[in-house]
C-alpha cells in the first residue's frame, strides 16, 4: 500500500486499488489537489495535460460519491471534458480507481446512440462524464436530472472554450445545485476562464502546477517516432519494431509495475533477452539487473519511471515508450537517456489512437514534430535482416584475415559453382543471425492514422456526430491512409482536418467522417477508381458488406 496515497486521505480501497495498479508516487497535482477536494474545498487548477490531473479529481469524487453510500441513482458527479476521447479516457479511469467501491459510472458524447446512454442513465449512475454539448442534450430532453449533484469537474476548461461551448458550460453550471463542489481544471488562464470561476466557483483554492522550464525545447539530438497501434496489437507492434531497429540495448518505460511484469514476460516469449526494474525490486535485485545491462547480455530493459532514475548506460541505443508519458516533461527526461556522447539514439513512442492529443502536447512543449511511421510489415523485417547480413559480410570482407576460410572455400568451389558457395554461407549467416533475439509473425496489426491535428479555437468538430463508413480494398492492394484522405478531400470536397481514425485492414479499410459528409463522401467514391480498382463504399453497419446480388444497405 502505497503512503504517498495514504497521507493525502484517500479511502483504504482506493488506496489498495492504487497499489495493485502498480502506482507508486502521487504526483505535483495529486499531491496539491486531493486534500482540499477531500475537505470539500472549490478548486482552480492550472496543469497541462498528462499531470495526472485525472486522479486528482476522480480520487476525491469516488471517495465523496462512496462516503453519500448510494444505492442506483441521481448523479451525484459530473465531469465534463471536451472530446468524447477524453470521455471514453476519463471514464476508463474511474472504473479503474474505483474498482472495489462499486461506483456506476457512465460516459455521454455525440457518436453514440442517444437511447443506449438514456437507457444507462435511467438505470442508475453515481458518476457521469460528458461532453458538453451531448450533456445538454440530455439536460434539455430531461434524460439527466443533476438535482442532487454534489460535485461537478471541468477538465480541459481552456479547450472546451477554444471548441465554442461557453455557452454550454454556462447553461449546464446554471443547471446545477448551488452548494454543489466545482473543481475547474486548465492548461491556461485567460480572462474567459477567470470569468466563468468568478461566476461559478466559491472562494477556490488555487492550484498552480508550472512546466518545468529547464525541459522546453532541450529534447537530445534522437531521431524521434511513433507508431499508432491499437492496445491489442501494441505488443507485436514493438516486436517488430524492434527486430527492423536491431538496438544493442532499449529501455523501454511502462507505466506501472504490472504493466512491466507483463510485458517482460511477454517479449521473453519473442525471444529477447529482457530484465525487469519496478519500485517493488530490492537493491540488491536491482544491481543485478544493471549490472547485467552493462554487461551486455540483456537486449530490453523494461521499467517504470521511477525505477529508472539514475539510469546511465553508455550503450543504451534505444528509449522506448509504451504508453505516450505522463508529461513532455517525462518524455523529455525518458528520451535523454540516449543519443549522449554524440552517439545516434532513438526514440520510439507507441501511441493508442485515442491518444493523440497528449502527443501534440509533447511537439507543442518541444517545439519538435514527432514522425508518425507505420508499423513494419513481416516483409519489411525479413528485408532489413537481410540488410544486416549483407552489411555483416562485407564489414568481413573489409577486415581481411580470411585466410583461414579460404582454403575451404576453395575446396568448395571446385566442387560447386563458386556464386552457389557463396549464397550457401550468406544463407547460413542470416539464419544464425535470426536465431539471435525477436521472431517473425504474421499477426495483422491494423494501420490507422489519425489526421485530427486541429488547429486551436477553429469550429467545434466535437459538436458533429463521426460516422464510419467501409471503403473495399486494404493492405492487399497497397492501399495507405493518404490514398484514402486524398480520395475523399478531393472527390467529396471534405476538409482532411475533420477526417477521423482511419483502419486499413487486408482487404478493407474503414474512415471515421463528420455525419454531415458521409453521404456527399459514399456518393462521391462509389464507383469511382482508386490504385486501379473500382471502389464499394457503405456506411460501416458493423458487419461485413453485402454479397453482389443480394442487395446493399440503405443510405442515409
Amino acid at each position: 500500500m502505497s503512503d504517498a496515497f495514504v497521507e493525502l486521505g484517500l479511502r483504504t480501497e482506493l488506496v489498495t486499488e492504487l497499489a495493485s495498479l502498480g502506482y507508486e508516487e502521487a504526483t505535483p497535482i495529486q499531491r496539491a489537489a486531493i486534500p482540499p477536494l477531500l475537505a470539500g474545498r472549490d478548486i482552480l487548477g492550472q496543469a497541462a495535460t498528462g499531470t495526472g490531473k485525472t486522479a486528482a479529481f476522480a480520487l476525491p469524487i469516488l471517495q465523496r460519491v462512496a462516503d453519500a453510500r448510494p444505492g442506483p441513482c441521481k448523479p451525484l458527479a459530473l465531469v465534463l471534458v471536451p472530446t468524447r476521447e477524453l470521455a471514453v479516457q476519463v471514464s476508463e479511469a474511474f472504473h479503474r480507481y474505483g474498482k472495489g467501491l462499486g461506483t456506476a459510472v457512465v460516459p455521454i458524447y455525440g457518436g453514440q446512440e442517444f437511447h443506449r446512454q438514456v437507457v444507462a442513465l435511467r438505470r442508475g449512475a453515481h458518476v457521469v462524464v460528458a461532453t458538453p454539448g451531448r450533456a445538454l442534450d440530455h439536460l434539455r430532453r430531461e434524460t439527466l436530472d443533476l438535482s442532487e449533484l454534489h460535485v461537478v469537474a471541468l477538465d480541459e476548461a481552456d479547450e472546451m472554450l477554444d471548441m465554442g461551448f461557453a455557452e454550454d458550460l454556462e447553461l449546464i453550471l446554471e443547471a446545477c445545485p448551488e452548494s454543489r463542489q466545482t473543481a475547474l481544471f486548465s492548461a491556461t488562464l485567460p480572462p474567459r476562464i477567470a470569468a466563468i470561476a468568478e461566476r461559478h466557483l466559491r472562494d477556490p483554492e488555487r492550484i498552480l502546477i508550472a512546466r518545468d522550464e529547464s525541459t522546453r525545447g532541450s529534447v537530445p539530438k534522437v531521431r524521434q517516432v511513433a507508431y499508432i497501434v491499437p492496445r491489442a496489437h501494441k505488443v507485436a507492434a514493438l516486436g517488430r519494431v524492434l527486430d527492423l531497429e536491431s538496438p544493442t540495448l532499449a529501455l523501454v518505460f511502462c507505466r506501472t509495475r504490472l504493466d512491466v511484469d507483463e510485458l517482460a514476460d511477454r517479449m521473453t516469449g519473442r525471444g529477447y533477452r529482457v530484465a525487469s526494474l519496478h519500485g517493488g525490486m530490492s537493491q540488491a535485485e536491482r544491481d543485478r539487473v544493471m549490472g547485467r545491462a552493462r554487461a551486455g547480455t540483456v537486449d530490453l530493459l523494461v521499467a517504470t519511471d521511477v525505477a529508472a532514475r539514475g539510469i546511465d548506460i553508455d550503450h543504451l541505443t534505444h528509449v522506448v515508450n509504451f504508453d505516450v508519458p505522463s508529461s513532455p516533461e517525462a518524455y523529455v527526461h525518458r528520451i535523454g537517456r540516449t543519443g549522449r556522447a554524440g552517439r545516434e539514439g532513438v526514440a520510439i513512442t507507441l501511441v493508442d489512437p485515442r491518444a493523440h492529443r497528449l502527443l501534440r502536447n509533447i511537439e507543442q512543449a518541444t517545439r519538435q514534430r514527432i514522425a508518425i511511421c507505420t508499423v513494419p510489415t513481416p516483409r519489411d523485417v525479413k528485408a532489413r535482416r537481410m540488410d544486416m547480413t549483407k552489411g555483416s559480410v562485407r564489414d568481413a570482407i573489409t577486415a581481411g584475415d580470411l585466410d583461414a576460410y579460404r582454403a575451404v572455400a576453395e575446396s568448395l568451389a571446385s566442387e560447386f559453382d563458386p556464386m552457389d558457395v557463396a549464397a550457401a554461407a550468406i544463407r547460413l549467416a542470416h539464419e544464425a543471425s535470426e536465431g539471435e533475439g525477436g521472431s517473425e509473425d504474421d499477426v495483422h496489426i491494423p494501420v490507422i492514422e489519425s489526421f485530427a491535428r486541429p488547429e486551436r479555437g477553429r469550429g467545434r468538430p466535437e459538436t458533429h456526430d463521426m460516422v464510419r463508413i467501409y471503403i473495399s480494398g486494404g493492405t492487399r492492394m497497397g492501399m495507405r491512409p493518404a490514398d484514402l484522405v486524398g480520395a475523399i478531400a478531393n472527390e467529396a470536397r471534405v476538409n482532411p482536418r475533420t477526417i477521423g481514425a482511419i483502419e486499413i485492414l487486408e482487404a478493407q479499410s474503414f474512415v471515421e467522417l463528420p455525419a454531415r459528409d458521409v453521404d456527399r463522401t459514399i456518393e462521391a467514391l462509389r464507383g469511382a477508381t482508386l490504385r486501379g480498382r473500382k471502389l464499394k463504399v457503405y456506411r460501416d453497419r458493423g458487419t461485413a458488406p453485402p454479397k453482389p446480388g443480394r442487395g446493399g444497405p440503405t443510405q442515409g
